[in-house]
This record gives structure tokens, sequence and C-alpha cells, in this order.
């Protein structure tokens, strides 16, 4: 009888992803190459060799969860490799936390491969050097984001990512297409599509002809959008600035190709802040293409996120913004106060506004949109519809989502009798009531 010699255990990475869909999608990337090169993935920082953190460094308040997380990490195993939108102020790190193995930007992949191989190398196994095509996800099984481009070439006053993440860099459409098709194989429900600014997608590459199954496709968001309608799952687009060709994708939302709902971050109404912002569209051009939309797309959600408080925000500047709430009754609205952010040009803006006016602002903003998405909703009481089951609860009900919900950002749909339902599944429910943000509903 042969003797068998006990194997060693696969070298061990722990994981932590902070930040946007984007820098998730980065993480994914990262476990993918991990796992394919026979690494595995620690659920605990004691049961890890070493922890790549993945960070955020929009805001001030990101910064400081990431090295807080950094810290954590450092804490409880000693071993760590940083990541991410944070990773590009290097000195900002080693200054808080000297003892890191090494620091990279987003988007890094190779970068951080190289710091993990550096300081945990691992013996090739050909056996173990098995991952799905579909790669490791971090999102449930049933829903994925998928990232079309990298960058932004926008200028806005407040924002420094074109300085974390660089200029637009568009994905091959092609490769962009076959990762889609990938994930519905794999079981993939809904396809959230993700990027700094959607629409801008294929602007750097000047809408360059990809192919896909043998055909030309152009790099652009319409082309894109049609044939990811052809997969037969729920597409959903996210972070689409209001451009004019914009206006091209909502009739493939009226005909059911992909989901009637556009995330559009308007971020302000009053021209003079918008100017001041450095933003690409004026109020009213964005009121009279969100009246467009609905004529051809009654049913189409319009999600949207503002900041309030901005470096001279006057109470006539506020007073346009509720102005324009009222006017455009968005379905999903998400409110910030103004943060200054290391490096963003409205920092040396002048006439800041108090910390207690911009909350107090912040609180009546929401007010006015409680009451927008409170009355939208009970519109929606007695009819039917879809939706997507996200979770089933130890109580025995069901979590779910509909057409109208991104995960994590919107409401949910919730369902007290979950029996025959399962994460995954799409069903037809009855909506029985409804709150400020979430339904009510029966199979």
């Amino acid at each position: 009888m042969k003797s068998v010699t006990a194997k060693k255990h696969a070298p061990r990475v722990g994981f932590v992803s902070l930040g946007c869909p984007k820098a998730l999608v980065d993480s994914e990337h990262i476990l993918t190459r991990l796992r394919a090169e026979g690494y595995d993935i620690a659920p605990t920082y004691e049961g890890a060799d070493l922890v790549v953190v993945n960070t955020c460094g929009f805001i001030d308040a990101a910064v400081a969860e990431s090295l807080d997380a950094i810290g954590e990490a450092l804490a409880k195993n000693g071993r760590v490799i940083v990541t991410g939108c944070l990773g590009v102020k290097d000195g900002l790190i080693r200054k808080a936390h000297p003892r890191v193995l090494a620091v990279t930007g987003p988007g890094a992949l190779a970068e951080v491969m190289l710091a993990v191989h550096a300081h945990l190398p691992r013996p090739h196994d050909p056996y173990a050097d098995l991952v799905p095509p579909q790669g490791v996800k971090l999102t449930p099984r049933h829903y994925a984001y998928l990232k079309i481009s990298e960058g932004c070439n926008h200028r806005c006053a407040f924002c420094v990512i074109p300085a974390l993440r660089g200029p637009l860099v568009s994905r091959p459409i092609g490769a962009v297409l076959q990762e889609a098709e990938e994930l519905v194989r794999a079981g993939v429900k809904e396809l959230i599509v993700v990027s700094q600014d959607t629409s801008a997608y294929g602007a750097d590459v000047k809408y360059r002809t990809g192919f896909w199954r043998g055909r030309p496709v152009k790099t652009r968001l319409t082309e894109l959008a049609r044939a990811l309608g052809d997969l037969g799952v729920w597409v959903r687009l996210l972070y689409v600035y209001p451009y004019p060709h914009v206006d091209e994708v909502i009739p493939l939302m009226a005909q059911g190709k992909i989901l009637p709902y556009l995330d559009v971050p308007l971020q302000h109404a009053s021209p003079r802040i918008l100017k001041l912002m450095k933003r690409p569209a004026a109020a009213e051009d964005n009121l009279a293409r969100i009246n467009t939309w609905r004529s051809i797309c009654p049913d189409i959600t319009i999600r949207s996120t503002f900041v309030v408080g901005f470096p001279g925000e006057t109470e006539g500047d506020f007073e346009t913004l509720l102005e324009f709430l009222e006017a455009a009754r968005l379905d999903r609205v998400g409110g910030f106060t103004y943060s200054p952010v290391d490096g963003a040009a409205a920092n040396v803006l002048p006439d800041p506004v108090p910390e207690a006016v911009k909350q107090e602002r912040l609180a009546r903003f929401m007010e006015v949109q409680a009451e927008i998405s409170a009355e939208k909703l009970r519109r929606k009481i007695g009819r039917t519809i879809p939706v997507l089951v996200d979770e089933i609860t130890p109580e025995g009900a069901a979590v779910a989502r509909s057409m109208a919900d991104a995960p994590e950002i919107d409401g949910v749909v919730r369902i007290a009798d979950a029996a025959g339902l399962a994460p995954g599944d799409l069903r037809r429910v009855t909506i029985t009531g409804a709150d400020t943000h979430d339904l009510l509903a029966g199979c």
C-alpha cells in the first residue's frame, strides 16, 4: 500500500473590500487571480498568511474608514498589502501605518499580485489552479456588477476620481460582452453596469467597432445596452450622465430589453452652483430630458444624488434645488452634505457653508423627497410586478427587489411568507403596502 503524504495547505490570503461597486469589481479581479494561482481565501484575519485591503479615498470619511481597516488588519494579522484609491496617497498610508508590506493604487491587479508573490510565494499546483470562468464574485450568485470602463474625463470641482483613477479608459466591448455571457451562464439573473461615467463609454476610443459572437458591435452605450438586452436577464445602468445620446437607450427600456431604470448623478439644480461644481449639464435641460424619458417610457425609475451645502450655496440656490425636486418627482434620491476632499478644486472656493446650515438643509431636502417617495410607492399598491429574491430571513420572510431597486442603495420588497422561494428566484408578486422607501407584497 502506498504511503500518503499529508498535503500542505495552500497559502491563505485574507481580503477586505471597501468603497463603491467599481472597487468591488477590482476586488473580484484580484480574488479571481489569487484563486487561479492556487491561493486560498481566508475568512478571518487569524486564518490568513497575509491580508489585502482594497481601500476607498473619495471623501474624508472613506479615508478614515480605510485607515481604520488597515490598522485592524495589522493588529489582527500583521502582514498587510494595501491597494485601491487611497493607495495613490502612499505617504499618508505609510505615515499612519508604517508596517504595511506594500501599497498600490486602484485597478493595480498586476502590482498587487507582484506584492503577494514577494511576501507569500506559493508552489505551483496545476490541480488547484482552477476557478470558474466567471471568476470569483463578492456579490450573491444571482447578480453581478459589470464594469465597462475605468477613470473619468470630467473635472468636477468636488471630486478627485480623475486624480485617483486617471482619465477614461473603456474596456473592449467584446471583452465586456464575453464577461457578461459567462456571468449569465453561471446563473446571474441581473447585470449591473458600472463605471465612473457609463454614458461616456467608448468616447476615448472614438466608439471604435469591436466584435462579439463574430459580428461587429460599436464600443458605445446604446450598442452595449442592446447587446446585453439579448442575454435574457435584468440589465441595470448606473452612473449615467444626462448626455443627449442617453435618450437612445430609453426606447430599449420601453421595449423591455433592459430595465426601465436610470441612475443619473445630477448633484444640484442651481445653475450658479452647477457652474461652480463644473458639472456638464444645466438644470432646465435635465428637467426637459427627464420629461422626455418619461414620455417614451412611462414606467422608468430615475434615481439621482445631490450635494447640499456646496461652498457659496445661498438659501436661494438651495430653494432652487427644492423646486427642482418638486418638479422632477424623482423616484429614488440620495442626499449628502458637502465634505472637503483633499486635492479637490472646491477646497479653495470662498463662502463655505457652516456645518449647522448644511445639516439643516439636508434635513429639509430629505423631508421633501421622503414625501415624494412615499407618494410614488403608494401608487404601486395593488399592482402585480416581477421581483428578484435576494434573501430568505430566519423568520421565514423574503427580501426581494423590483425593477426599480438597485441592490444596497434603493428600497426592497418585503414578502411575509417565503414558502417556495429561494435567493435568485424571479417571481411576480402583488404589492399590498408601502412606506417611505420599501414595499410589502404577497405571492
